[in-house]
């Protein structure tokens, strides 16, 4: 094998050896420095190959082409040449030899040195062209992963764009059909507020009309019965007020003027039949009925088509009295209370639909703020990374192309060292052979001995640097000093070391936030990025993850809440009468998703049995049973217009006999007694009801009386409940419930807080009536005793504390009212078990 192709062998393998970054080190540039050192042995080899077949005639052609033609060198070249007979002919003989013989030890060192100088200079310039190409393909394999970086950076943000370009419109469309409903929504509500606030200034106008202060007008009304539908209706002999009442729109007032007066002609018939009706035995005649079947006349032949004729009026009109005419106006008041209620519960229904439109409005445009935020910045990033890839994919290209240049100078380079090697061997073999030649021809008797000098291989010390190119001195030694040869070479050099680039560790840049979950619920995923600021090079720290991903919103869909066991049954709440036992499951894992739960107050997660299911003993020369326990108790009495006088009658006895209960046992227990009643005109509620600037006196003007405050003498209690003066009013029921709530704090810390309230009919507001109850059972336990079945049941079950079964009295008249069963039932009730057992019905949402 040639030295020129064992030197492209070389640095091929050496080429291809730091194609792979992490394997290439400095052993492999050692080894083809070691290569193009062009050792003894390889030089040997060459030298003897190329003297084999030297001549002097090649020896002088090989001397020519190196141009060291120079006239002495001809002249020894002649003296070679010459014949032996005609150099013996020379005057001085063999001084002309040694001076030829110097000549060419001359030359032959120049020679030397200059093989020498070119074996470093080729050795150098490999070394760092293969650095420099070895500097390339790290910055390919960089400017490589940069762009495999950029690409998932790019395939993320065109993934974000994509998810946004569909979440945008779509959200926006519901934003859109949002808006619409809501618009739509409170449109109605507010054409429906409009009709009621129309029909409370009607029913402004007919309260001022029927005010019985005022110079009263002679009004009758009508209750009638329409033949074909057998509804009733009502009607009044009055003009305006009969105008006044048609104008009204909203089926709340319809609908309230229809039940309120059937109330009132209800109990009207039935007082004005028992006073007036005289009592006559009829015999009852059975006759057998005719044979004949009769042609049924048509009922809805009616010329009023179901109004009321005059004669129907006259037949069915109810004239009241003057002594009814607050019985009157006082159904007029519930009538507007039921308006108002309605006004009220409308306006915080507009107004908690506009903060809920408002919110999700709200929501939405966040949401779509948000996408559109995002959208922008994952076009940014696409915009970013588009650039970053390019910019990658150019340097890649660019340095590519420098590489090959690199590649190619070194090949041609390699090619021309190759050469320059042969030629200084060759030119050494010309030199030698004429200066042995020259001494053949001397002749006997003189010796032809010579010896070249001969030095070491080069010893290289430590390299100033471990990369990024070093100096490095190299020493060697005489092996063999010349003797008539060419003189030695240099003793020491400098040549760079180290050439190879230093490694450069991978820098990233900062996680990017996590992404949307690809899903609600279900399982999904979340991703974060971070880009490569500087990729790793020439053996360096390799760059860590750039991407993680983590599952997110694991949960189903669709699950129901989790609960416990049950846990133990409770001791019972009541002594006698009838209590409960009650065991609960609580909540252990919440719902996900639409999943539905229980309520705790469903069947599923409370339950009651009953207990104590025996009559409560009552004391010996006692009515009712007695409560030796600590009791702070409010009791409210209605004194409305619509108890009369027997249910007026009534309530005090039953107030008596609840005094008693408490009065001789010995208890710790004290009372307030609050009468309430109400305004009998419209202003007077207005001013109790309404936001009046001017301080209102609660007993006068609203039919508030504080009876007593707490206290324990309940002897007192009951004098003061005997002098009571029925007040005769409407039923203002929220305001005693506030005034009740007042006077709680009065209590003491400890003492077990009850308000007992009797009421014989609806309240002029339920809706204010119903916040007053709430507010009253986050500090007391609220128990309600109604009678007649005029009272609404089912609104009170809702305004007691739970369970209303333990803390609603229902009584069905005022004749049951006045029995001590029903005064024992409602002292069972609040008087609690040592346990404090009734604790737990205190609060109710």
């Amino acid at each position: 094998m040639t030295f020129q192709s064992t030197l492209l062998i070389a640095c091929l393998l050496g080429t291809a050896h730091a194609t792979n970054v992490d394997s290439y080190s400095a052993s492999s540039v050692q080894y083809m420095q070691e290569v193009f050192f062009r050792s003894e042995k390889a030089h040997a080899a060459s030298m003897a190959a190329i003297m084999q077949g030297m001549t002097v005639a090649k020896a002088v052609k090989v001397l020519e082409r190196s141009n060291k033609t120079s006239p002495e060198l001809l002249q020894v070249t002649h003296m070679v040449l010459a014949k032996k007979g005609q150099l013996r002919k020379q005057p001085k003989g063999y001084s002309g030899i040694d001076g030829a013989r110097k000549m060419l030890n001359g030359m032959i060192e120049k020679s030397m040195k200059k093989y020498d100088e070119e074996i470093a200079k080729c050795t150098e310039y490999y070394s760092e062209q293969c650095a420099a190409m070895e500097t390339c393909r790290g910055s390919i394999a960089a400017s490589n992963y940069i762009a495999a970086n950029s690409r998932g950076l790019i395939l993320d943000s065109q993934a974000t764009i994509n998810k946004c370009e569909v979440d945008i419109p779509t959200k926006k469309l519901e934003l859109s059909q949002h808006n619409l409903k809501c618009k739509h929504e409170l449109h109605k509500m507010n054409e429906r507020l409009k009709i009621v606030l129309g029909d409370i200034a009607i029913m402004t106008i007919i309260l001022k009309m029927t005010d019985c202060k005022a110079s009263m007008v002679q009004m009758q009304a009508m209750r009638c019965e329409d033949p074909c539908t057998h509804k009733a209706f009502f009607t009044f002999n009055h003009d305006s007020l009969k105008q006044k009442v048609s104008q009204l729109q909203s089926s709340v007032s319809h609908d309230l003027m229809q039940t309120t007066f059937s109330d009132l002609f209800e109990g009207i018939e039935g007082l004005e039949t028992a006073a007036n009706t005289p009592i006559i035995n009829k015999t009852n005649f059975t006759n057998p009925p005719v044979p004949r079947t009769g042609v049924p006349k048509n009922p809805c032949s009616d010329p009023y088509a179901g109004a009321p004729s005059a004669a129907d009026k006259r037949a069915a009109k109810c004239v009241l009295s003057k002594g009814n005419c607050y019985k009157l106006q006082e159904r007029f008041l519930l009538i507007q209370s039921g308006i108002e209620d309605e006004r009220d519960e409308l306006l915080e229904s507009i107004a908690q639909m506009e903060k809920s439109c408002e919110e999700t409005k709200n929501t939405l445009e966040t949401q779509i703020a948000n996408d559109e935020s995002t959208l922008e910045q994952a076009q940014t990033k696409l915009a970013q990374a588009t650039e970053k890839e390019a910019t990658a994919g150019e340097d890649a290209r660019q340095t590519a192309a420098e590489h090959e240049e690199l590649e190619t100078d070194l090949r041609k380079q390699m090619k021309a060292c190759s050469g320059n090697y042969i030629g200084f061997e060759s030119e050494l073999c010309a030199l030698k052979k004429i200066r042995g030649e020259l001494y053949k021809i001397k002749g006997g008797g003189h010796d032809a001995f010579f010896q070249d000098c001969e030095v070491s291989k080069w010893d290289p010390e430590e390299c100033t640097k471990e990369c990024g190119k070093g100096e490095q001195k190299l020493t060697r030694s005489v092996m063999t000093h010349p003797n008539k040869g060419a003189e030695c070479l240099p003793l020491a050099a400098m040549r760079s070391c180290n050439n190879h680039p230093c490694p450069v560790d991978c820098d990233l840049k900062a996680w990017s936030g996590w992404s949307k979950c690809s899903a609600d619920c279900g399982g999904g995923v979340s991703q974060r990025l971070r880009e490569v600021e500087i990729a790793m090079k020439y053996g360096g720290k390799p760059c860590g993850e750039t991407s993680q991903t983590v599952a997110c919103n694991a949960q189903a869909c669709e699950k129901d809440c989790e609960v416990g066991d049950w846990t133990r049954w409770t001791k019972c709440s009541k002594d006698c009468d009838g209590g409960t036992r009650k065991r609960m499951k609580f909540i252990t894992k919440e719902p996900l998703g639409a999943g539905k739960c229980p309520d705790k107050w469903s069947l599923k997660r409370l339950q009651y049995k009953p207990c104590n299911m025996k009559r409560c003993a009552v004391p010996v020369g006692k009515m009712v049973m007695e409560c030796k326990k600590e009791l702070d108790i409010v009791l409210l009495i209605d004194g409305s217009g619509s108890l009369g006088p027997t249910g007026w009658k009534a309530e005090i006895k039953a107030a008596e006999m609840f005094v008693d209960a408490f009065k001789d046992a010995g208890g710790k227990a004290k009372m307030a007694v609050i009468l309430y009643s109400g305004p009998r005109t419209w202003g007077g509620v207005r001013l109790c009801m309404g936001n009046s600037k001017h301080k209102v006196d609660q007993e006068k003007v609203c039919g508030i009386k504080m009876v007593t405050h707490f206290i324990d003498d309940f002897k007192k209690i009951k004098q003061l409940i005997l002098g009571l003066t029925w007040p005769k009013g409407s039923t203002l029921t929220s305001l005693a419930l506030a005034t009740a709530k007042a006077e709680l704090p009065l209590g003491r810390k400890d003492a077990h807080a009850n308000v007992v309230i009797i009421t014989d009919g609806r309240p002029l507001s339920y809706r204010k009536t119903g916040m007053a109850s709430r507010d009253v059972r986050k500090v007391a336990r609220l128990v309600w005793v109604p009678v007649t079945r005029y009272a609404p049941l089912k609104r009170i079950k809702r305004w007691a504390t739970r369970r209303w079964q333990e803390n609603t009295v229902i009584v069905p008249d005022f004749k049951a009212l006045e029995k001590p069963d029903v005064v024992t039932r409602i002292v069972a009730n609040i008087c609690p078990k040592e346990s404090g057992a009734t604790t737990m019905t205190f609060t109710r949402r």
